[in-house]
């Protein structure tokens, strides 16, 4: 928590500069530092749209995750074809 309040300004800094169409939290970690909740799940909360001032913000599960749980990796490409279709790209082929 204190490496995350201390890095965070930082961070949002970095997002104002870069105007991102969208952002994609990986793992809960991620998505607790943007949306500075306490109690939140990944699990309950990827795959759905969610917003970081003003800034469309999809979560989904961190890299690690899915090595330890090989079959998450449909949903985070589900998630991932959500985010192309946002900024109107086509998944690869």
């Amino acid at each position: 928590p204190d490496e995350m309040a201390t890095c965070m300004p930082y961070l949002e800094e970095q997002i104002k500069i870069l105007k991102p169409k969208v952002i994609v939290a990986l793992g809960a970690i991620a998505l607790k530092g943007l949306l500075d909740k306490e109690r939140l799940s990944i699990t309950g909360l990827r795959g759905r749209w969610h917003q970081f001032n003003g800034i469309d913000l999809m979560p989904t599960f961190h890299p690690a995750y899915l090595l330890r749980n090989p079959d998450a990796k449909r949903d985070v490409w589900n998630d991932l074809k959500e985010v192309l279709a946002r900024i109107g790209r086509e998944p690869p082929g």
